[in-house]
């Protein structure tokens, strides 16, 4: 498991993120920038194309709003602070956002109701590690690691305390429902489509 690329001269702002060039996808994680480069495998898009398709066919009748990357989650670390100011911006693979007024011009200003990361070995530490503090701090109810190498999903969801606590585990088969999202479930061999590109088990 890698870790991107990060810069780490200053403390980032939004402000300074909006002045790098379009053809870098980069995260903001407590002002730190980490260069999201490369870009995915062939693999990891088709799980998340699967997923995505299953959310937004499932979730069309409700007040939820599903995105794909890339697209900015922006996370004040209090109501009411600048985005210029924010240093906290994120792109997880999928965002499920059941607040319209958090979608902004920009992306999503405040914590998404549920967030899906899709694993990749550049960017898996960050995504197990700093995202999952960063998701939990800032209160998002419902988030999923989805391991395409491995093909396990762990669903993590916030506890009365605010934490995530144990995941539940979801290995080879199964159904997996979203507690946040309830009228929303999928089988998980649905998420993994067998293709010439899929990866052997590790």
């Amino acid at each position: 498991m890698g870790l991107p690329a990060r810069k780490m001269e200053k403390t980032y702002t939004y402000a300074d993120y909006c002045t790098w060039p379009d053809d870098e996808r980069w995260e903001l994680i407590a002002g730190v920038a980490w260069n999201m480069s490369p870009a995915p495998s062939s693999y990891h898009q088709l799980v998340t194309g699967s997923l995505f398709n299953a959310i937004y066919n499932q979730l069309q009748n409700s007040d939820c709003t599903v995105i794909v990357a890339p697209f900015d989650v922006l996370l004040p670390d209090f109501a009411g602070q600048e985005e210029e100011e924010v240093i906290n911006v994120v792109q997880p693979d999928i965002t499920v956002i059941c607040e319209p007024k958090k979608i902004t011009p920009r992306g999503c200003y405040g914590a998404p109701d549920w967030v899906i990361e899709i694993l990749s070995p550049y960017t898996s530490k960050k995504d197990l590690r700093e995202k999952f503090d960063l998701y939990e701090k800032h209160g998002i109810r419902e988030y999923w690691v989805v391991d395409p190498g491995n093909r396990y999903v762990h669903v993590y969801t916030l506890d009365k305390n605010g934490e995530y606590g144990e995941p539940e585990i979801f290995v080879e088969q199964g159904e997996i429902k979203s507690t946040v999202c309830e009228e929303f479930s999928i089988e998980l061999n649905a998420i993994f489509p067998e293709t010439d590109s899929s990866p052997p088990p590790r």
